[in-house]
């Protein structure tokens, strides 16, 4: 069984490297994977590579096995899939899972840390595991309904997993806005309507805003109906957002309204725990349309230069994947 175990930390803004490092020693309720590849969150971990995490968010902003602190050194990263090599409970050997956990190749966890993937996920779509939790909570957080006029505004993957999700409600009609051209295929083989600006007169029910752009949250505003609700999916880190408050948001009477994946919604939360939420979400991975949603791929050892790139220019990303050599 191996020793060491190699690791990708951010050694300072803009700044990450591959090292190895002695793996934790086994513990009775632990299991050993072997990561087979890991995905980029691309908004938090560009924001997190940047060094754009305000100091009043260190605490909140922590990933599950989270090493270091921020803004750096830090071993940040929160998408893991791979094939459990030891087990406290025999037949989890050889299951593969998924985990919230950095991109490193080889790690033990608590044994309720790792979730079985269900039959017909494959792993290397499994990867999106995290954004379709995000995507989900999302839709709680907005509770649309039959028959709603839904405008998705932010085609990345958790604005075009919240639209896949609203265009499965039945009678729903669901628009995903993006200034990318690139991202209209793919919205169209996901069955959405595609519009590269805010459609006018939308009247929109409840719309979702995940383009991680002042503006794009100004036209969700814009395009919300009368006692709709926005539903904030972007995060900002230390940017500051001007907004349009005064013209016509408060005679609307509009929710403004925050969504982030470390809380359920309070009306569930009673019923509701993080490894069943994300059972659901590994469960509503299982549509072979969603590969869509990988844009790229690259071995472990490239993920430093593959972060500045991807830190530097996002254009045409959606998830990129990582994926890792097995001895």
């Amino acid at each position: 069984m191996p020793r060491d175990a190699r690791q990708f930390w951010i050694r300072a803004p803009g700044c990450g490297e591959v090292v190895t490092s002695e793996l934790a020693p086994a513990e009775p309720d632990h299991v050993l994977v072997r990561a087979r590849f890991s995905g980029i969150s691309r908004g938090t971990e560009s924001l997190v590579f940047r060094g754009e995490v305000p100091p009043s968010q260190y605490e909140v902003m922590r990933a599950p096995f989270q090493e270091g602190d921020f803004p750096g050194p830090v071993k940040y990263g929160y998408s893991s899939v791979g094939e459990v090599l030891e087990a406290p409970d025999g037949p989890l050997v050889g299951k593969r899972v998924f985990c919230l956990y950095p991109h490193q190749d080889v790690y033990r966890v608590p044994v309720g840390a790792v979730h079985v993937l269900p039959e017909g996920l494959p792993p290397e779509r499994a990867v999106l595991g995290a954004n379709m939790e995000t995507a989900l909570n999302a839709v709680w957080d907005g509770r649309p309904s039959p028959g709603d006029r839904i405008v998705v505004i932010g085609g990345g993957v958790v604005g075009l997993l919240v639209a896949w999700l609203c265009r499965r409600i039945p009678a729903a009609r669901v628009s995903l806005v993006d200034v990318d051209p690139s991202r209209e295929d793919v919205a169209r083989g996901l069955g959405l309507e595609f519009d590269d600006h805010a459609p006018a007169g939308a009247d929109a029910d409840v719309v979702f805003h995940a383009s991680g752009n002042p503006d794009g949250l100004q036209a969700a505003l814009s395009v919300a109906g009368l006692e709709a609700t926005v539903v904030e999916l972007s995060w900002y880190g230390t940017r500051l957002v001007p907004l349009p408050l005064g013209e016509a948001f408060h005679s609307r009477r509009l929710t403004l309204r925050s969504s982030q994946v470390g809380r359920i919604p309070a009306d569930r939360a009673a019923r509701w725990d993080h490894a069943r939420r994300m059972g659901v979400a590994l469960h509503l991975l299982c549509d072979e349309r969603l590969d869509a949603l990988i844009s790229g791929e690259s071995d472990f050892e490239t993920l430093p230069e593959v972060m500045v790139s991807l830190a530097e220019d996002g254009r045409g990303v959606l998830c990129h994947r990582i994926r890792y050599t097995c001895p």
